[in-house]
């Protein structure tokens, strides 16, 4: 007997159904984490002074923006992205790339907190919720503030060399740690010069608390001139 092999276009048919409504499930989704992500990085890049608000919205280049306001070296992050592209199909390594380059935008995620004045407990929403992060960091009362304690990697391969017109440098004036003579207001002493003098007030009290002697006593006044003819005067 010849063997007959039947298909059926049935399983087919529903595999491509499913695949569709999936589809346009997810492709909403997309559409609006790419909207509120793009708005969010323009509000935060807004905070950093970061000039051009088309830069929030090309995807790619705002996260590598983001590494770079984080003390971080955007192109290692493209490295990263670029090597989970091209290994994805191989198992295991493309869930260490994958990890690598999350856990890269994690630490930039932190330093830009602190710099937002977010503790690092404030990772923990970051890791599950980025987009509530995000949200949060860019619609707060926070203000921008470079002058935060250096990042641990600032000395090694990691750390942020790049010049990018556009994109104000996070490097505090005088280094880290923070010089206080760039903070507002700071008045330096004079190198090597005199002390100034006190500010104009009361004199204070002698040391000791001892009380100052009392002014001296007017002179008497001086008694009259004789005659010129030397005779006194008479006696009334």
């Amino acid at each position: 007997m010849n063997d007959i092999t039947y298909y059926d276009g049935g399983g087919a048919a529903a595999a491509a159904i499913v695949a569709l409504v999936l589809f346009l499930i997810f492709i909403p989704i997309i559409i609006v984490g790419y909207v509120l992500g793009s708005l969010f990085y323009m509000k935060i890049f807004e905070k950093a002074g970061v000039q051009g608000k088309w830069r929030a919205w090309v995807p790619v280049y705002n996260t590598m923006i983001f590494a770079k306001l984080g003390d971080l070296n955007p192109w290692w992050l493209l490295i990263l992205w670029g090597a989970y592209a091209v290994f994805s199909w191989v198992p295991v390594l493309n869930w260490i790339l994958g990890i690598a380059a999350f856990v890269y935008t994690l630490l930039a995620a932190w330093r830009v907190g602190l710099k937002l004045q977010k503790e690092a407990v404030w990772l923990i929403l970051y890791f599950f919720l980025s987009i509530v992060w995000l949200g949060i960091a860019a619609y707060d009362r926070s203000r921008w503030n470079t002058v935060v304690p250096a990042a641990p990697w600032a000395n090694s391969f990691l750390r942020d060399s790049t010049v990018w017109a556009g994109i104000p440098v996070q490097t505090p004036a005088g280094g880290y740690p923070a010089n206080p003579v760039t903070q507002p207001g700071y008045v330096a002493p004079p190198a090597g010069g005199p002390t100034p003098p006190p500010p104009a007030g009361p004199t204070p009290p002698p040391a000791g608390g001892a009380t100052p002697p009392p002014p001296a006593p007017p002179a008497p006044p001086a008694p009259p001139a004789p005659p010129a003819d030397g005779q006194t005067p008479p006696q009334v």
